[in-house]
């Protein structure tokens, strides 16, 4: 059986289901640093998902420029949620979002309340909802491609 490339890991680790729309977060569901963000193992060495799927659709991270999250989720590797920016610029914005009230509801739209939400270990709200159907979907493709 031959080695898979990087992009045939990558790909299956990412969550694209949106209910809200066409232009909505990317999620990755596989390991996450301790800050949040997605990584994957590429030979020796991490690498931060949303940089690889950045560099794969769009092209080169200009050198010296930082990937902002511009929806403020830092699991999401959509390229069009990425910009980049200087240092300085991406820690201004994320000073402001820290002054931005904290969300009732998952980008899906299910309340986040005490029955449908989960805080994870980094202290992230999960939405137990979301969750669900994910791992319905995981569990309904793993059983089609056993057939």
């Amino acid at each position: 059986m031959a080695k898979r490339t990087v992009q045939e890991r990558f790909w299956p680790k990412v969550d694209k289901v949106d209910k809200a729309g066409a232009d909505g977060c990317w999620l990755w569901i596989a390991s996450t640093t301790a800050a949040g963000y997605g990584q994957l193992s590429v030979g020796t060495t991490m690498r931060y998902a949303h940089r690889l799927s950045y560099e794969w659709l769009i092209g080169p991270i200009p050198a010296g420029l930082d990937l902002d999250h511009t929806c403020r989720t830092r699991r999401c590797v959509n390229p069009d949620h990425l910009e980049p920016v200087t240092r300085s610029e991406n820690n201004r914005r994320g000073l402001l979002s820290a002054l931005r009230p904290e969300p009732m509801a998952c980008p899906q739209g299910h309340v986040y309340d005490e029955a449908n939400t989960y805080v994870n270990p980094k202290g992230s709200k999960v939405c137990r909802t979301c969750t669900r159907n994910r791992n319905r979907e995981w569990a309904k493709a793993k059983r089609a491609r056993s057939l």
